[in-house]
């Protein structure tokens, strides 16, 4: 099993679309049962609330259902359980260090570094882009699963 969980700042926007992403990736693959896929946040701020109206609409602009969830926080737990954390961007990256102590297995990494690059994923918080915010995203995952079926 091959455990996935993608974090961004409030588990509202850019981490649960990877998580919708990547689970859409992996049902079109017929590889469900190889994968777990989860995401979460590194603030307290948005906890229990669902995927922003917007996200979701994304979402659904390129035919990926969007779970109901509810926005939870990124805990040292989450180190042992899963073999990849994968961040949106550098603050999302310094949290999770605060938050986890450290990365003594190397399983932390900003999703676009598949990509070759060692850019953030823009957030759509800001800049109200969800187009954009989905265009990296879907490349990151691709990426990432195509690394993860080729080692």
């Amino acid at each position: 099993m091959i455990k996935i969980l993608f974090i961004c700042h409030g588990n509202i926007c850019r981490s649960p679309m990877g998580e919708m992403i990547m689970k859409q990736l992996v049902r079109e693959q017929g590889l469900e049962d190889v994968f777990t896929i989860a995401s979460c946040a590194t603030s307290r701020e948005e906890i229990g609330n669902p995927v922003y109206p917007p996200a979701r609409a994304e979402l659904a602009r390129h035919g990926i259902p969007c779970e109901r969830r509810g926005a939870r926080q990124l805990t040292r737990r989450d180190y042992e359980d899963y073999d990849l954390l994968i961040c949106m961007d550098s603050m999302n990256v310094r949290n999770a260090l605060r938050i986890l102590g450290s990365d003594p297995e190397g399983k932390l990494h900003k999703l676009k570094e598949y990509l070759g690059s060692a850019d953030d994923v823009a957030d759509p918080w800001y800049n109200d882009r969800f187009d954009i915010a989905y265009a990296e995203i879907d490349a990151g995952c691709r990426a990432l699963l195509e690394q993860i079926l080729h080692a």
